[in-house]
């Protein structure tokens, strides 16, 4: 527990520590820093990870643009590009001194002030000792007006929900998670230790990482309640639609998304959305989706080398939502089956685990860029093979296989561990750690660890 003040009121909540925290830290001591703008979907937990950062400082200052008590911090940003003089008078508006070096400036939901957003290249040039950070949950459609607001002189970093490691560490599993940080495929954990951390991933799988829900139930351990708090943030993140963009109905944008939850398992195709909608309508909606973070692409390389990105084939795609709870949520699963069955292939045809394991791979790249997720597919008559998703291992092209229970066929795999002269791909499913002649297997709840790792082999 922590008790920070805000503007003279102590706010008691419970934090549960966050891999990005090493990051912010980390950003705060550097000498030559620059103004951070922390970005994520809404309710990912970017404003309370800030103001536990915060703790570290000799005072706070937390500035929201959607609170209409601070609207006076809008006009001054309007009238002022000189960060001086924003600081001296936000100073007189907040009853708050502003410090180069003891205080942190905090610019909250800052995409409803776009003023603030250009004004972070001054602090840079002008305030550098100050330490400022700006985040917001639409904010990717303000720097999408203002493209080149801050080139080289703001600092990004980018938060999503909470991984399975990280929920791990919250329920009091720190020792598990230590564990599977330290296994491989040649050191697997224990066969005891294995069947206790699958359990644990089935309550995340149902429950999610959003941090409201990951707090509710290490807590209560209540899975109605959790559901409850689930279809709340649905409720928001739909009303967020009409903030989108006006020339798009909020109702249309809701279909595409509903629509992202029934095709999760192949590639994304337009004239399954919907009848009422042309191709243009879904394009768009899509596109703000994905710049919302409430869904990820999954793209079609040809896995010839690195960068992945290099060569890819944009009309093959699929589209996976952020976040299992969320998923579960939009088409009213029955989260029992989770529960009582050791065979994932029973929940929805292993959907879960492929959105999952694609959340996970998002979750532990670097926090400094938005990396995308990859996937391969060869389409020939009588000859079809589809990768997973396809991974940068060190200077290795990985390809990984989801296998939702403990069994599967791997023939996509050979296919493409020939055509491609991989050394090794990896299996990920719901058995221990281990290795089958050149495929590796990694437990479904420790697929993080490619891309935390960099090399599966240097684990």
């Amino acid at each position: 527990m922590f008790a920070p003040y805000f503007y003279g009121i102590k706010v008691y909540m419970s934090y549960f520590n966050r891999k990005i925290d090493h990051a912010l830290q980390q950003w705060s001591n550097e000498k030559h820093r620059k103004p951070l703008m922390l970005r994520g979907a809404r309710q990912v937990g970017k404003t309370t990870a800030i103001r536990n950062l915060s703790k570290k400082f000799h005072s706070f200052v937390e500035i929201n643009f959607e609170n209409k008590e601070h609207a006076a911090a809008k006009v001054v940003f309007a009238q002022h590009s000189n960060p001086h003089i924003i600081c001296n008078e936000l100073s007189a508006v907040f009853g708050k001194s502003i410090v180069a070096g003891k205080t942190l400036l905090f610019l909250d939901e800052v995409q409803n002030c776009t003023e603030a957003i250009a004004a972070l290249r001054y602090f840079y040039e002008q305030m550098p000792e100050l330490h400022v950070i700006a985040a917001g949950s639409l904010l990717e459609f303000a720097l999408e007006e203002i493209p080149s607001f801050g080139v080289g002189r703001i600092d990004s970093m980018f938060m999503y929900p909470f991984s399975f490691s990280e929920f791990l560490c919250a329920a009091g599993y720190e020792m598990w998670a230590k564990l599977i940080d330290e296994a491989t495929p040649q050191k697997p954990v224990s066969d005891a230790v294995h069947g206790k951390i699958i359990e644990q991933l089935k309550n995340f799988l149902i429950i999610g990482g959003m941090p409201e829900v990951v707090v509710e139930f290490v807590r209560t351990h209540d899975f109605l309640r959790c559901q409850k708090i689930l279809n709340s943030l649905l409720v928001s993140f739909r009303n967020d639609f009409a903030k989108y963009k006006k020339r798009i109905p909020a109702a249309r944008i809701n279909e595409v998304f509903s629509s992202v939850a029934q095709q999760v398992e192949g590639k994304f195709v337009y004239e399954h959305v919907s009848q009422n909608l042309n191709n243009e309508q879904i394009k768009k909606s899509l596109e703000l989706l994905l710049m919302a973070g409430l869904c990820y692409q999954v793209t079609h390389t040809s896995a010839n080398g690195i960068p992945l990105g290099a060569e890819i084939n944009p009309k093959y795609r699929r589209i996976i939502p952020f976040d299992t709870g969320i998923y579960q949520q939009i088409l009213n699963l029955d989260i029992s089956g989770i529960l009582l069955s050791n065979d994932f292939d029973t929940i929805n045809k292993g959907a879960v685990a492929e959105i999952f394991a694609g959340c996970e791979l998002k979750k532990n790249t670097s926090y400094y860029s938005d990396n995308e997720l990859y996937c391969w597919v060869r389409e020939k008559k009588n000859a079809n093979a589809q990768i997973d998703f396809v991974v940068q291992c060190g200077e290795n092209v990985v390809p990984v296989e989801v296998k939702s229970g403990k069994q599967g066929k791997m023939q996509s795999m050979w296919v493409f561990l020939e055509e491609k002269k991989s050394n090794y791909g990896i299996r990920t499913s719901l058995e221990n750690f281990g290795q089958y002649d050149k495929i590796e297997v990694f437990p479904l709840y420790a697929i993080g660890k490619l891309v935390a790792n960099k090399s599966a082999h240097n684990l």
